[in-house]
Parts: C-alpha cells; structure tokens; sequence
C-alpha cells in the first residue's frame, strides 16, 4: 500500500459509533454538570459520578482527546474540566443546554438505528411500533414527564435556530405571527423577543397548552403571544401574516407535508410569509450529511416520513399557489425556507 492510502476515515465512520456511544453516556452520567465551571481529578469526578476505578482514566481522557473535556497535567493529580464549547452547551445549568436531545439519542435512537438494514429493506419504523408499541407521538402525548422531556429536548436543539431566524428574517413587514407545532413557545418567544411589534400565537394540541403558558408568562410575554390549542390536521391555522413550522414537515409522508402547506396558504394574507425550519437537504443532495441522515432517521421513526430539499419544498409550495421562494441559512446544517403568498 503506498504512502498516500490512508484508511482513517473509514476507519473513524465505521468505529464512529463509540465515540457516539462516549459522547453520549457523558452527557447521560452528567459529567459535564458535574463539573461545572470548577475543575477535579479524574478520582474526584468519578467518585462523585459513581463509577468504578477501572474505566475512569480511559473515559475521561477519551473526552479529552475527543475534545469535550480540558486536563492540566498528567497523571492522578492531573484537573479535568470543561471546553468552552460543553459548558455552554451540555452543563444542564447552562440555559444554552441541548444535551436533551443527545439523552433522546441516547435512550431511544442509539438501538433503533441498531435495525436500520430492517427498515431499508422494508419502509417500515424501527422504534416502538416494531415492538407493537404505541406510535411515538401517541405515546409521548399521553405520558407527562416524557412529553416534558422530549419539549425539552425540541427546545435546546432549535433555539439557536430560531435566534438565528430573528435576526436574518426581515419581520418588519408584518404584524402577527402564528407557530404550527409550536410546543412551548420558543420560536415565539425569541421572535417576540427581538421584534417588539409582533404579536403571536402558538399553536398545538391542548397537552402541551400548560407549558407553553409556563415559558411564556416566565419570558413575561403573556401580553403579545396568546396560545391556540388544536390538530393542524382537522383544524384550520391560525390566521397570521407569518406562518412559521420548526421541524413539523419532516415528521410527515408526502400528502400530509402538503396538507400542511395547502392549510398555511390558506391562513395567510397576500404577500403573507410561510416559513419552515428544517435540516434542509441541498439540491444536490450531497452536502449536508446530518440532513440526509435526519431523513434515515425519519424512516427510523416513522416509516413514510422524510426530510427534503429546498426544491422539493418549492414544488409543493407553488401547487399550493405561492408565488415566490428563498432559503436563509441559519445554524450549522438547518436552514429556513420561505414561501411567499
């Protein structure tokens, strides 16, 4: 083999479900939390996580390597403590935290990726319906402290998103807002939060109505966002000048993406703004690898649903009768498509 085959990256994509698997059991012991803005000893740390002498030098200084933990010195009086970037993010004090969605990872997507060879050869989900279950979303409307954990979950993956759309969507145009899917109100609260003209409204089923009111009235915002409780399959929209969705299209087949979309067009003034937030797939579909996983993801979930491009969502949206169409991206891999009535 010559000098310049080099193996690694297939090496690390093959092997890459063990730093996942690291990753993700760190955020599930709270090592992050744990430490905090202080600094301890791998002793110290992992006395206080409660695990056992043998694995806690190997684990902490994989995260090192990996580069979600910082350690001054070597050896047992060596300090580990946390990058900038974790204790932003995965300190559970930190109101920045998207660890939910890696504990959601964790505790159910980590082994029902396990059957994706299962659910490419059949179209089928892969999660507790395989396993004669309850669909994932009956289930999680009907118990409490999950619907909690998952809205949490939403909220820490997409608020940087949804602070990006405030800022790069121009909403001065416009005087009213509704959120379809809007769970508790975070889309709505940031865009409120930046542009004070806007009234809101979130909209979702009556299950989530009690959170949503929490979050709102903490951001003090009961005044200008009002909550609207409904099924956006049997309901009509709220009628505002800006629609917006957070990560709704891509739970849905194909009809039911343009269902939602028939019934955005039909809530919205002309010249109203129809809006999706989404781990948009580029048109080439060969770019943005967490989007098209994402859409593997859905199979995983659901079977018949799927994430898509900038283009697919344009087709749909002029069968609908919209008129013109652009993407703003905002974080990382997600973007925002816009659909003008």
């Amino acid at each position: 083999m010559s000098q310049t085959q080099d193996p690694s990256r297939i090496l690390q994509t093959g092997f890459g479900f063990w730093s996942s698997k690291v990753l993700l059991t760190a955020v599930k012991l709270e090592v992050f939390t744990a430490l905090n803005s202080k600094t301890m000893t791998g002793l110290e740390l992992g006395k206080q996580l409660g695990l056992h002498p043998r694995g806690i030098m190997d684990f902490f200084d994989t995260l090192v390597a990996l580069g979600f933990l910082q350690r001054t010195g070597n050896g047992p009086e060596a300090l580990y403590g946390n990058t900038e970037e974790t204790g932003l993010f995965l300190d559970k004090n930190s109101p920045a935290y998207v660890g939910g969605i890696l504990e959601m990872c964790n505790d159910r997507l980590y082994q029902f990726w396990d059957n994706l060879e299962t659910g490419l050869k059949t179209g089928q989900p892969q999660n507790e319906v395989r396993h004669s279950q309850k669909p994932l979303f009956e289930a999680l409307y009907a118990d409490l402290p999950r619907l909690e954990q998952f809205m949490g979950a939403m909220a820490g993956i997409s608020r940087g998103n949804f602070t990006e759309l405030a800022n790069k969507f121009d909403f001065s145009k416009y005087q009213s807002l509704a959120d379809v899917g809007g769970a508790t109100g975070l889309l709505s609260i940031i865009v409120a939060q930046r542009h004070l003209h806007l009234t809101c409204t979130s909209f979702d089923l009556p299950e989530v109505t009690p959170m949503a009111m929490k979050a709102i009235d903490k951001a003090g915002l009961a005044d200008r966002i009002k909550i609207a409780s409904g099924d956006f399959f049997n309901d009509p929209l709220p009628k505002a000048d800006v629609i917006t969705m957070g990560m709704i299209l891509h739970d849905w087949n194909l009809d039911k993406k343009k269902h939602l979309i028939r019934q955005a067009y039909a809530a919205l003034p002309d010249n109203g703004a129809f809006i999706v937030v989404e781990n948009l797939i580029d048109d080439g579909r060969r770019e943005n690898a967490f989007g098209l996983m994402m859409s593997l993801n859905m199979l995983i979930e659901f079977g018949d649903a799927f994430d898509y491009t900038g283009a697919d969502f344009w087709s749909w949206c002029q069968e609908a009768g919209f008129r013109r169409y652009e993407v703003i991206h905002l974080a990382g891999p997600c973007s925002a498509a816009v659909a003008y009535k």
